[in-house]
């Protein structure tokens, strides 16, 4: 496209946040709210409404090479020319979670005991009760980092519902205004349609309802611009998918890592609060200084 598609773009984002509503209202309406046992469930269904939003937007104002060369979920690369970015999006998160870990403990808002993982026991302890005396606890943290290079990729499934509409669709028809601002109006396009769950205490319980909204505002504009190089570079939304679901699986390290006692909020010890920001900042920086965003436009032609 050589111009931003307004009427699809506003078709997409209406569908998406009233379905996002409408998916979310049975924890509005339960007294239990992300508590109510269901509540994964919801979660799950949600991140699947922006494919909704972005197969119905495409139908009714199509482009002109369909919707799986649009979504590029049909690379626009072969895969030899690609799957650097796959390894990118498969071990990037890792290091981003253990830097954001890494940045939180040097600045002292997080306190590790990367020993005897005594917070990790008390939390093992509050859970299961006795029986977890006598459990292999550095073991047992071993198997959950060692799990952590695979299980994430079941996270890329529900991801996916998420991505052919963030990057797939609506990055794509905004591209035409330029990869920075396609990048980063997605981004805050995708933080505020989190509102049905973030105002509920979802990521951030510790803060008030709408300042939680803008802090995940600004986190996801931040990984937008990440997702978004990903997919723009790669030629594909795979590369994102798999990105977005190892974030979401590898957030909970800090909960493995802690020092029984240590302060700990999303805020302030995890990729989601400020040692996220400056981790992603970082990255950013390194993508921007070696001139490897903006994506050059050889870089997405088929080849």
């Amino acid at each position: 496209m050589t111009q931003v598609d307004k009427r699809g773009v506003a078709l997409f984002i209406t569908i998406a946040f009233i379905g996002a509503w409408l998916v979310a209202s049975p924890l509005w309406f339960s007294a239990e709210g992300l508590a109510a046992p269901y509540s994964p469930l919801v979660l799950i269904a949600m991140m699947f409404v922006p494919t909704v939003a972005a197969a119905i937007a495409a139908k009714v104002f199509p482009a002109e090479e369909g919707f799986l060369r649009e979504t590029t979920l049909r690379p626009r690369r072969r895969f030899r020319r690609w799957w650097g970015y796959l390894l990118i999006a498969w071990f990037g998160p890792l290091l981003l979670v253990v830097a954001a870990v890494a940045v939180a403990a040097a600045l002292g808002w997080i306190r590790l005991d990367l020993v005897n993982f005594s917070g990790f026991e008390l939390a093992l302890e509050a859970t299961l009760g006795q029986a977890a005396q006598g459990l292999p606890i550095q073991a047992i943290v071993i198997a959950q980092l060692v799990s952590l290079v695979f299980i994430p990729f079941v996270n890329a499934i529900p991801a996916l519902g998420e991505e052919i509409g963030w990057r797939g669709f609506l990055q794509a028809r905004l591209l035409p205004l330029g990869q920075w601002p396609a990048v980063l109006i997605t981004g805050v396009v995708w933080g505020l349609w989190h509102a049905p769950v973030i105002l509920l205490g979802y990521n951030y319980p510790e803060q008030n309802p709408f300042l939680a909204l803008l802090l995940m505002v600004v986190f996801t504009t931040l990984v937008s611009v990440l997702l978004g190089w990903l997919t723009i570079a790669s030629g594909t939304v795979w590369t994102a998918e798999v990105a977005h679901g190892f974030i979401n699986g590898a957030a909970g390290l800090p909960a493995l890592l802690l020092a029984a006692g240590s302060p700990f909020d999303n805020l302030t010890g995890s990729l989601l609060g400020y040692p996220g920001w400056i981790v992603f900042a970082l990255a950013i920086g390194v993508l921007v200084g070696l001139r490897r965003f903006p994506v050059r436009p050889r870089a997405t032609l088929s080849e």
